[in-house]
Parts: C-alpha cells; structure tokens; sequence
C-alpha cells in the first residue's frame, strides 16, 4: 500500500510549493483536499511530480495566493493494495481586514452597490443602454447622409 514519505510546509521558491514524496507499488494515484474538499486543479493550484521507481515526488504548487487560499491541505494516495493521507496546514496571507478583538469589537460588513442588483433592473438597464445605442447608430447615419448630399453645393455658385 502506498505510504507517504514527507509532506512539508508551503514554501516560496518561484511559486508557492508544498512538497511530497509518496512510496507505493504499484505507483499511487493522487489527489488534494482543502478543507476537507476535494480541490480541483486551475491555473492557479495545480500538481507537479514525477515517478522515480516505486517513489512519486513532486509539488503543489500555487501561483499568487491569497488569504483564500489558507486552511489545512491534505495529500491521498490510492493504490489497489489501500490508501494512505496525511495533512498539513498551509498559510499564505492575513485576512485584509481582521476582526477587532475586545469590548467593542465589530466586523466591516460593506457589500458594494453593484452587486446588490437584480436581474429584472439589470435587464432594464441593459436595454435602455442597447435602446440608446441603437439610437445614436440611426442618427449619425442620417447626418451623414445629410451632409453628403446638401454639404457639396456650393454657396456662392462658384463653379470649383
């Protein structure tokens, strides 16, 4: 069954990398939690190892991570003969705006304007924007087809 041989701590290099060293044969499938939940491969978080014998080593490896990014990441490695796992805390960046501990202690609750639409007025406004648009469309054509044929007669009836 595939046991793990080190899991170590986020550290920076290029990106942000926790590495792992997995033993297993056959070799083991692996895949990540964060939380507790499965965590899907982007362009910011994703997987680097290669298989050196009966050994996988390699990364997680993460581009610019954030305070979202914190919490505890766990490493599963499945193979026919069982599994093994094990978890380790990554901590990237404090929360931008931490709650004020103590008697008065408050949280900042702002939600911005904009996003606190629905879509019933986004829909109208949307519309009025296309309405206005179409509107400046028709008229800038009609002023260019009034320009064309009454802006070359020549005021003083001078032949040129």
């Amino acid at each position: 069954p595939p046991r793990i041989l080190t899991l170590e701590e986020p550290v920076r290099h290029m990106e942000h990398c926790i590495a792992f060293a997995v033993h297993g044969n056959p070799a083991p499938t692996l895949h990540w939690l964060h939380n507790g939940q499965v965590l899907r491969e982007t362009e910011i978080i994703r997987m680097e190892f290669y298989q050196q014998g009966e050994v996988s080593e390699g990364c997680l490896l993460f581009n610019n991570p954030t305070h979202y990014n914190n919490g505890n990441y766990t490493i599963v490695a499945t193979n026919q003969l069982g599994s093994a796992n094990q978890t380790i805390k990554g901590h990237f960046l404090e929360k931008p705006f931490p709650a004020v501990s103590g008697l008065f202690s408050f949280q900042m609750q702002y939600t911005p304007k904009f996003l606190c639409v629905d879509s019933k007025a986004s829909s109208f406004q949307v519309s009025i924007a296309v309405g206005l648009a179409a509107f400046a469309c028709v008229l800038l054509v009609v002023l260019f087809i009034m320009i064309n044929k009454y802006g070359r007669r020549s005021k003083f009836g001078m032949k040129g």
